[in-house]
């Protein structure tokens, strides 16, 4: 009698997925070893999204994997769809995972009567039944305090960084910050791979969206293979003025890396017909075959996700995933 009670109430993890990027969720589940629940989820006529898990996920520790990818509006509200039938299905704990947290952009105010779109977000998730949340590199960290329970803030630049210096030459590399508002990760990369930092003085246009005027390079970069570190590529209009702004400093190589390759169009025909020698990204959002280039690079992150989901399964620390961060 007692073996059945225990193995009751033994603790049990799911892992669940929408459908905007199937293979990250598979590549998930492979690195923790289980099966994604089976999910039914389709979309009406009128474009309402339907959802249903077809096991019991009563009494689970379930993980809700859904990156925010376009179209970003649709996969935001499956979401939420899952969260509330594991709520209403009585899982014990709900984690929502977004490698790509949507609206993350639209962190504060710029002028008045604007929404904070994010933590718009962070309500919406909370309000569907979530108890905690877990994302890959947020635009700013302080998006971690908009949610009401624990935040899981999880760092590509291990990944990114370690590929930087197998392939690179490191006594050649400066990192840049193509703002002021990534210098801090823009040091931690200095740490890791001891190079020297410049910074990309820019001044945005706030009537032209996704466009930025650079002024000038703050460091010396002339002969030097310069690592442009940043968290997401949407157009590519930025990060191309910058390298532009990098050579005609005397950068001997522009390297571009950035955890979300959001490759908004044109930005794909944009980098590609650039003179960077490399845009290095993550999969954390779906990259179509139209997107890839020649001189694009995608890393896994599968693994650093299912690594952090094991250690709030197994009541563990994630911090402690990044506290010997080298290569």
């Amino acid at each position: 009698m007692m073996t059945g009670i225990t193995q009751h109430n033994a603790k049990r993890l799911v892992l669940l997925a929408g459908r905007s990027h199937p293979e990250l969720a598979e590549a998930v589940a492979e690195n923790l070893g289980v099966d994604l629940v089976p999910t039914r989820a389709y979309n009406f006529a009128n474009g309402e999204t339907f959802v249903r898990f077809e096991e019991s996920v009563r009494g689970c520790d379930a993980f809700v994997l859904q990156t925010h990818s376009a179209p970003v509006n649709d996969w935001i509200m499956e979401q939420l769809l899952m969260v509330d039938a594991l709520k209403r299905a009585s899982a014990k704990r709900i984690t929502v995972v977004a490698p790509f947290y949507g609206y993350a952009r639209q962190d504060k105010k710029h002028a008045g009567r604007e929404p904070i779109s994010a933590r718009l977000m962070a309500d919406l998730f909370h309000a569907a039944g979530a108890d905690r949340i877990m994302s890959v590199d947020l635009h700013t960290a302080q998006i971690q305090g908009f949610f009401n329970g624990p935040v899981d803030h999880l760092f590509a630049l291990p990944i990114l960084a370690a590929h930087v210096g197998r392939t690179l030459d490191r006594s050649k590399i400066t990192v840049v910050s193509p703002d002021a508002g990534r210098v801090r990760v823009a040091e931690r990369w200095t740490d890791i791979l001891g190079a020297p930092l410049a910074i990309i003085h820019k001044r945005r246009d706030p009537d032209v969206p996704n466009e930025a005027k650079v002024l000038e390079v703050v460091g010396d970069v002339k002969g030097r293979i310069c690592v442009v570190v940043d968290d997401m590529i949407d157009t590519g209009g930025t990060i191309v003025k910058a390298s532009e702004a990098l050579f005609d400093n005397g950068a001997l190589d522009v390297v571009v890396t950035a955890t979300h390759g959001v490759l908004s169009a044109p930005a794909a025909q944009r980098l590609q017909d650039s003179r960077i020698k490399e845009v290095v990204v993550t999969d954390t959002l779906p990259i179509s075959a139209e997107n890839r280039f020649p001189g694009l690079t995608v890393l896994p992150i599968a693994p650093l996700i299912a690594r952090a989901i094991r250690e709030v399964f197994d009541e563990g620390s994630v911090t402690s995933l990044f506290d010997h961060v080298g290569v």
